[in-house]
């Protein structure tokens, strides 16, 4: 399982996006669909409610070789999902995403009450 870092920067990077853009890889996108049943809108849905929007941080293990970044949120149908992302230019690219497990659901709980 990933470890991250709290980086403010990300937060405040998000919540001053007006819109979002996306860079999808093919095998990515069928992966989350086929692995986890998450389609793309419901991916990108995420990133348009910010208030819903927690963040991990910066992954720092394992050790990959390029920025990751991790956040817990919404989708448009308030599925609790943990999201796995680069940043490509102005664009995201999603990784990885999936429903929350049983921790990241009690920890998202805890972190919206604050």
């Amino acid at each position: 399982m990933a470890s991250f870092r709290f980086i403010q920067w990300l937060m405040d990077w998000i919540e001053n996006q007006t819109q979002f853009a996306f860079d999808w890889d093919f095998g990515n996108l069928t992966k989350n669909l086929k692995k986890h049943g998450i389609t793309q809108s419901e991916a990108e849905s995420v990133f348009n409610q910010i208030e819903a929007i927690r963040i991990l941080g910066e992954q720092v293990s394992p050790k990959v070789s390029e920025p990751r970044y991790g956040i817990l949120g919404l989708t448009d149908d308030l599925k609790p999902v943990f999201v796995c992302f680069t940043i490509r230019g102005t664009g995201i690219r999603v990784i990885n995403i999936r429903k929350m497990n049983k921790k990241e659901r009690k920890f998202y709980a805890e972190l919206c009450k604050k």
